[in-house]
């Protein structure tokens, strides 16, 4: 198996909406942000898979080891060996990746977020950041795109968090802000017990407005000239808010269920918004 075929299979098991995106880039484009999500994907499983802290850490300490390779030019893992050419031909800084890991450790410091300052450092790492090096891979002119991906970056983690609540609870890890669950009157523990009563349902409101301000900003900040090369971002943004429409079409029933799109549906929503993209561009006709 090559490293991109490795890459690929990473990223097609996860079931990602990132994946349905990444089907309307060239194939340059296509191979460097597969193996950039198969990182994040490596790295995230770490954390996720119920490791010791002490082992994680561990872990994370080798990929960081294994970024000093790759920037080296001895790269060893599949991943590794796959973004070697993207980090040429694309410009990605090696802080940048780095900078992902210390996100994936502050799992293993925090259980709980005090306040919205420390999640938004944990968001801007596992999600801003990823967003900067999507841009760059996907292509830009105007550093204004640069605020434009961060944001969305924010925006696509904050939508996660609110999906994937009751599951993180179950694992001990509580991402809505403890400040904001005492301003709700919610306990912790209610995140636990699949019931979604007034305050609950107003607490998750709460959040979900955060999200969709941050889609909001983001979107101000594209311009219009790098749309275009954007495009990918784009759908993956219109997959993400059809998932919040429908977390707040449910009355904000996360906690009872999962909330989901199936792959048909995502894939309908991307080549819309593709097709929708390309409809933008000056001179250009779409049966």
């Amino acid at each position: 198996m090559t490293p991109d075929e490795y890459c690929r299979q990473k990223a097609a098991r996860s079931g990602s909406s990132f994946y349905y995106s990444f089907l309307f880039l060239g194939e340059e484009r296509r191979r460097a942000i597969t193996a950039l999500y198969a990182f994040c994907r490596e790295v995230d499983d770490i954390v996720d898979h119920g490791l010791s802290p002490e082992i994680a850490r561990t872990k994370l300490s080798w990929w960081r080891e294994e970024l000093d390779r790759l920037y080296a030019g001895n790269p060893g893992h599949p991943v590794t060996r796959a973004l070697a050419e993207p980090i040429r031909s694309f410009d990605l800084p090696q802080t940048h990746l780095v900078e992902i890991i210390a996100g994936m450790e502050m799992d293993l410091e925090y259980d709980a977020y005090p306040s919205f300052t420390e999640l938004s450092l944990y968001c801007h790492r596992v999600a801003g950041v990823v967003g900067l090096m999507a841009a760059a891979i996907f292509g830009y002119t105007d550093h204004g795109t640069e605020r434009y991906a961060s944001d969305l970056g924010l925006a696509f983690q904050l939508t996660n968090i609110l999906r994937d609540v009751r599951e993180d609870a179950d694992r001990g890890r509580i991402y809505i802000p403890l400040d904001e669950l005492k301003r709700f009157n919610v306990e912790p523990d209610a995140l636990r017990h699949g019931r979604t009563d007034e305050r609950i349902r107003d607490l998750f409101a709460f959040q979900a407005e955060r999200a969709r301000g941050y889609y909001q900003r983001a979107f101000a900040h594209l311009p219009e000239a790098d749309r275009p090369a954007q495009r990918s971002g784009l759908i993956m943004a219109a997959i993400y808010r059809t998932l919040l429409d429908e977390i707040e079409r449910d009355g904000y029933r996360v906690l009872e269920h999962r909330i989901r799109l199936t792959p048909l549906r995502k894939l309908w929503i991307a080549w819309r918004m593709a097709r929708r993209e390309r409809r933008r561009q000056p001179g250009t006709a779409v049966a």
